[in-house]
Parts: structure tokens; C-alpha cells; sequence
């Protein structure tokens, strides 16, 4: 199980990525690749390509976890604005960002066409679209940052359908570009089979270790793969315990797909300068129709629990500017991981020589784990990246150290629910779909009843570091506010950090009370 088993369903998830069986033994290789998304895909493939030969692990099927919930924007404009990189880690770790998207993204255009991947790739202009509540010195403060960098940028005043109450100023950002992710994956996948690399799915990593001198990677099945070299790809890294969850932050995004008359909206990215933004894009659909996919209403995991409205004001949002909208085909939601200092974690795991990760997406993932392709590939084959400073997982936090204690505080108050009583009085009040906390003498238990009517009790104890899990009612799941992991309603961890269920408890007497 993974994300996939979620409630909502995305667009892409319409599209299958790849069959593949669990491991069923002990395997050798020279790189093995935890996590199937585009991070794992893409990273797998480049090693492929070097001559390497690679066993991919997935705890869920091959290419169904986040980047199944994405929105799929190929952007080099920089979500979090160029301006803020450059006041946090300077210029030329700004102008190297650039050019490290840059290369990606003309990366997978060169893989999809040698490939011949049919994933409706397409070259797009991009559009930072002012909102009226906002100031347009904040469009001025990033041109003049862009242009000072050598990025592509131009200053428009032609109102897009996103400009409001007589607003018409945005940023056009060219080349960028958009894609089906799941169509790319699959094609990677394709690809990788006919160099060798054996996909696994269904196949939960349990511990990653150095024996000698070589890699162990070993499943919750109890079975082995020998390495030289490990990748951990998995959206939150489930190999370390500390040093990166304190330096980004789990944030719920939502998204909804809808039919639209072909050619009503121009081809392009489009994000406004609310925080949180909206960002909308098309996607090729028939003829006639395209489809509109439009994100936003993000939220700090866990910490509410109000999908279903957010996702009825995402649809307000949208209907306001594009009245020719028609039904709405999905509705969705996913997780990022925010970075306190806005560019991703891409390399050496702290401390370790031949353990990699790939984290820290915030809301450019596809882009990033396209970026992961190209690092830890000339890190693994030749020792060094001319990007590798920039996405350095051990990097000190210099600057935006307020940024750093803020997202750190959540731990803090997380804990100090212990204290707090129950969210309900009697378990048996739960209904199908519903979920609370209760208390039991000291402990915090996670009470939910699924849709088929059936109760759960387990420890509210997230397996990574003990904080307290909060209900999410649209994806029918537990979040963890710390760090991200989730845990469908039988306790099973969905995504990491966390790799092992939550505990299970016998159901106390004093939580059949009170009716």
C-alpha cells in the first residue's frame, strides 16, 4: 500500500504505470533505487543509461505515489521567487538553481522524444499572475532579481482569465513546459526494462545498511538486495531519522481536473502571488475538450481537516474566472515538502558515502525529481555534480532562520496533545468515515471507523518520531503534522518517513462509555 490507496483519485491515476511483482528473494545489483516516482524513475533511468544495473523498489505499485498526485508544471520560475533564493543563499546558488532546472526539463524533452514516449509533452509559457490583494512591487522585486540572474523574463500587461478587479500585470516565464506524468513514467519504465533494470512493487524497504563493504537493503518481507549504491527516493526520506525533517516542513495541497472547450484557454502555467497560490495548467484531452487542472488551498499537514471545502472553494475559484467551465472529472489531494531555504534535498544522505536521497520537492516536484536524475546519476558514476553544493542534503541552514523555528515549533505543540482529552466521548458515536482522537488512561489512541463501517484502534503515535497523528476525513487517513508520514484507517504507513503501521491497542473500557 502507498498514497494511491488514498481516497481521492487524480487524473493520472487513469493511467497505469507499469506491472511489476514483489521481490520474492535476495537479489544483487550495482544501484538500488528505493521509490518509483519520478525522482526514483528518473534516477534509475540515468544510472541505466551509464551502464549501471538497477533494482527499483516501490512499497505500492510502480509510479503510484506522489507524483501520481502532482499537477505536473516543468517550471524554472522558482514557486518561491527568485528573489527570496538570492536573500537566503545568493546569487550564484540562485543563478546555478536556474540552470540546474534549465538542463532538466530539456532533459526529459530529449527523453521522451529518443524514447519515444507519447506523454503529450509540450513547451509552455509561464505566467505569475498578480492577484489584486497583492502589491505589484512584488512582480517588480522579481524582474528586476531575474533579470540581474541572465533567467528569461518579460513584463506583461495583457490580462490573462486569472487577473482580477482590473488587474493585468503578470511575468511571462518562457520554455516552460508540461507533461501526463504517468504516460512519462510509464515510457521510463518501458525504457528501463529493455536495459535490464528489474522493478519490484508491493515492497516495503524496512532498513538500509552498510555490511561490509557493500549495501543491504532489507524488506519488510525479510529479503535482501546487495549494492554498491542506494537511492532513496520515497517523497519523505525513510532512511533518516532527524537531520532533514528539521529543515522542511509537510504541506497539503489540493487539485481539481475539468472538461473545457478546446482552445478557451491558452496552453500555458499559470500561479498567482497569493500564499498559498493557485496554480492551473491544461492537459491534451479529446478535439473538443481539454481539461483544466487547477491546485491550491495548501495547508500545513494535519493540521486541519477540512479537504472536501477546500476543494469546493478551489472549484468557486476557478468557475469565477473561467465561467465556460464545464463538470469536473477529479478531485484530489497530495502532500509537499517544503524546504526552510527554497531549493530541494538532492545527494549523500548526512553521513553516508553510498546512500542518496531525494526530498524537499515544495511545488515544483516533477521538476525536482527530473533535476535528481542528473545529480545523484553524475554522483554515483563520476564522483561530482556542478549542482551538488546547491542541493547538498547536509547543508546548514544559514539565513531564514526564523523560517527554520517556525516550521520546528510543530513538533513542540504536537507533543503537548497528550495531554489534551478526547475529541469524542464513546468510539461507538464514530461514524463510517469519521475518525478522532481519544483518550485511555496516558496514551492517545486513533480511533476511526472506514466507510465499510469497520472500527480501527491504534496508537496515535506516529512510527517515526512519536508525534501525535491527526484525522484527514477526505482521504480517509492519518497525517502526521511533524513530518508527513501517513497511515491508512487499519494502521498500514502509506508514506514516509514513517515504514512501520501504527501500533495496535485492545479497545479499553472506559472508550465504550458515555453514549
Amino acid at each position: 500500500m502507498n498514497v494511491r490507496d488514498e481516497h481521492t483519485r487524480s487524473l493520472w491515476m487513469d493511467v497505469s504505470v507499469a506491472d511489476a511483482p514483489a521481490l520474492s528473494g535476495t537479489v544483487g545489483t550495482d544501484v538500488v533505487v528505493v521509490g518509483s516516482g519520478i525522482a526514483g524513475l528518473s534516477v534509475a533511468y540515468e544510472l541505466a543509461s551509464h551502464g549501471r544495473s538497477v533494482v527499483v523498489l516501490d512499497r505500492g505499485g510502480i509510479g503510484s505515489g506522489m507524483t501520481a498526485r502532482t499537477t505536473a508544471h516543468l517550471a524554472t520560475a522558482l514557486d518561491d521567487g527568485y528573489d527570496a533564493l538570492v536573500r537566503v543563499r545568493g546569487l550564484d546558488c540562485a543563478r546555478r538553481y536556474y540552470q540546474s532546472v534549465a538542463a532538466s526539463i530539456d532533459r526529459a524533452e530529449a527523453i521522451q522524444g529518443a524514447e519515444h514516449i507519447d506523454c503529450d509533452f509540450q513547451r509552455v509559457d509561464g505566467y505569475w499572475v498578480q492577484a489584486p490583494e497583492t502589491a505589484a512591487s512584488e512582480l517588480d522585486t522579481e524582474l528586476d532579481c531575474c533579470r540581474k540572474l541572465g533567467i528569461p523574463v518579460e513584463n506583461c500587461i495583457e490580462p490573462t482569465p486569472f487577473h482580477a478587479k482590473g488587474q493585468v500585470r503578470s511575468l511571462r516565464f518562457p520554455r516552460q513546459a508540461r507533461l501526463h506524468p504517468s504516460k512519462y513514467l510509464a515510457g521510463l519504465a518501458s525504457a528501463l526494462g529493455r536495459r535490464g533494470a528489474q522493478l519490484y512493487a508491493d515492497t516495503c524497504v524496512e532498513s538500509i545498511h552498510q555490511r561490509h563493504d557493500e549495501m543491504v537493503v532489507t524488506t519488510a518481507s525479510g529479503y535482501e538486495i546487495h549494492a554498491a549504491d542506494v537511492v532513496v527516493a520515497t517523497n519523505s526520506p525513510v532512511n533518516v531519522q532527524v537531520a532533514i525533517h528539521t529543515k522542511q516542513a509537510p504541506y497539503r495541497t489540493y487539485a481539481l481536473a475539468a472538461k473545457i472547450a478546446a482552445g478557451t484557454l491558452d496552453d500555458a502555467l499559470y500561479w498567482d502571488t497569493l500564499d498559498p497560490y493557485h496554480y492551473v495548467r491544461l492537459q491534451p484531452h479529446s478535439a473538443d475538450e481539454d481539461i483544466v487542472i487547477i491546485g491550491g488551498e495548501d495547508h500545513k499537514s494535519g493540521e486541519a481537516n477540512d479537504g472536501a471545502q477546500r476543494l469546493d472553494a478551489l472549484e468557486r475559484w476557478a468557475r469565477e474566472r473561467l465561467p465556460a467551465l464545464r463538470e469536473v472529472t477529479h478531485r484530489w489531494s497530495g502532500q509537499v515538502l517544503e524546504p526552510v531555504d527554497f531549493a530541494g534535498f538532492i545527494g549523500h544522505a548526512p553521513g553516508e558515502e553510498h546512500v542518496f536521497i531525494v526530498s524537499g520537492d515544495s511545488g515544483q516536484g516533477i521538476t525536482n525529481g527530473l533535476v535528481a536524475g542528473l545529480v545523484v546519476t553524475d554522483l554515483i558514476t563520476t564522483g561530482a555534480s556542478p549542482w551538488e553544493e546547491i542541493y547538498a542534503p547536509s547543508r546548514k541552514i544559514q539565513k531564514n532562520i526564523g523560517e527554520f523555528i517556525s516550521e520546528n515549533i510543530t513538533p513542540l505543540k504536537n507533543f503537548a496533545e497528550y495531554l489534551a482529552a478526547s475529541e469524542i466521548a464513546s468510539v461507538e458515536r464514530l461514524r463510517p468515515g469519521e475518525g478522532r482522537l481519544v483518550r485511555s488512561g496516558l496514551k492517545k489512541i486513533a480511533a476511526c471507523r472506514d466507510r465499510n463501517g469497520r472500527l480501527h484502534l491504534h496508537s496515535a503515535s506516529c512510527t517515526h518520531l512519536g508525534c501525535v497523528v491527526h484525522w484527514n476525513s477526505l482521504e480517509q487517513c492519518w497525517d502526521c503534522p511533524c513530518h508527513g508520514s501517513q497511515f491508512a484507517p487499519d494502521g498500514t504507513a502509506l508514506n514516509g518517513p514513517a515504514v512501520s503501521p501504527l501500533g495496535g491497542v485492545e479497545k479499553p473500557a472506559n472508550l465504550e462509555a458515555a453514549e
